[in-house]
């Protein structure tokens, strides 16, 4: 059996802030963008883990990890894991940035 990826362009890399969320509508899922200070770009799920929820392209980015604006949950972007002491994770996507444009790979 074959698989085949989808990229889709989501957005400019130029675009994109530092250090805060960005976020796009993929298929019907709501995607949250992150570009943190080295430049790399990440792509998670944009709702925390969290019973209550809460929009991560709301909340504040550390290094390599976002914290949930409602619960101050810490959640890594490379994996989607939240760091104990609590528990939980959320779907990331695979990025790629070639010239100025940012694709998600499903």
């Amino acid at each position: 059996m074959i698989i085949t990826k989808i990229r889709t362009l989501v957005a400019n890399y130029s675009d994109l802030p530092v250090r805060s969320g960005y976020s796009v509508k993929m298929n019907d899922e709501e995607i949250a963008l992150f570009k943190v200070t080295n430049g790399t770009v990440y792509a998670i799920e944009n709702r925390s883990p969290h019973p209550k929820g809460g929009v991560l392209t709301e909340g504040l980015v550390s290094g390599e990890y976002v914290f949930c604006p409602v619960y101050d949950w810490k959640i890594a972007l490379r994996d989607g894991k939240v760091q104990a002491p609590d528990e939980g994770q959320i779907k990331t996507y695979q990025v790629e940035v070639k010239d100025d444009n940012v694709y998600i790979i499903i």
